[in-house]
């Protein structure tokens, strides 16, 4: 049985993470499913969104600590090498042209938050939980965590959650901004798949676009968001789609957009 189940319908990729039994713990096989997913899904024209959920009743529990434990034999060198490459991952989810929706089905604890806290909107169900354990384990926390967290929730918040360690649920996440919305258990992907169907009829090349803008901002100078701007609203007011949105305007009609 593979560790990531990979499906595509409607414009749509759905990344499962299959490891219900160890509550989706990451493992090598997972971890190079999703970055090679990742890759080719950028890639493709007929894809304009991406569900990232977990099955079972975890979204994702972190590393695989009992999977650590058996590794005795590794310098520190080779295991921060392998550590960054797989932190690849969080650069894919956030600078994919893709709208990526990370369908939050339960726990999401350490690099497993760090992977939902990256996605471009974040759903959980109510009865999802975060944390980031690092603490527990006596490790000081990756996949990007620490710098999504103090972006979202701001720093004081950041050191509170990895410094006690302490597991929040779903509606405290949603109060912090770590979470978009806050949906029943049984109606999850449900929400999860009629936003990403928005998406798979809406005008694919600006919201590619607009997420490049997103991401220049949080580092940039305004005046290089604003140069950035003035390309992508020149680029993208030269696509079929503006054209298609600008007659159905006039003629008083949804616009059928087709990604061009």
């Amino acid at each position: 049985m593979s560790d990531l189940i990979e499906s595509v319908a409607g414009g749509i990729a759905t990344l499962t993470l299959n490891r219900p039994d160890r509550l989706n713990a990451l493992s090598a096989e997972m971890l190079d499913g999703l970055i090679a997913a990742l890759q080719r899904i950028a890639v493709d024209p007929d894809i304009a969104a991406v569900i990232l959920t977990g099955a079972g009743r975890a979204f994702c529990a972190g590393g695989d600590v009992k999977a650590m434990a058996a590794r005795t034999d590794d310098s520190m060198e080779r295991r921060a090498a392998e550590l960054r490459l797989r932190h690849q991952l969080i650069l894919l989810i956030r600078q994919s042209p893709k709208i990526i929706i990370g369908a939050i089905n339960g726990p999401a604890f350490g690099a497993g938050l760090g992977i939902a806290l990256a996605c471009d909107l974040r759903l959980a169900a109510e009865s999802a939980r975060f944390g980031t354990a690092f603490a527990g384990v006596g490790f000081s926390g990756d996949f990007g965590g620490s710098y999504h967290v103090t972006k979202l929730a701001g720093p004081a918040k950041a050191r509170e959650l990895y410094l006690l360690g302490e597991p929040i649920d779903a509606r405290e996440a949603h109060r912090l901004d770590l979470v978009t919305r806050v949906v029943a258990d049984g109606a999850l992907m449900t929400e999860a798949q009629t936003l990403a169907r928005r998406f798979a009829e809406g005008p694919r090349l600006a919201y590619a676009y607009m997420k490049r803008n997103l991401l220049a901002a949080e580092t940039a100078s305004l005046a290089d968001v604003l140069d950035m701007e003035a390309f992508h609203q020149a680029r993208t007011g030269m696509t079929e789609d503006h054209r298609e949105a600008r007659e159905a305007f006039v003629e008083k009609r949804k616009p059928a957009f087709k990604g061009r």
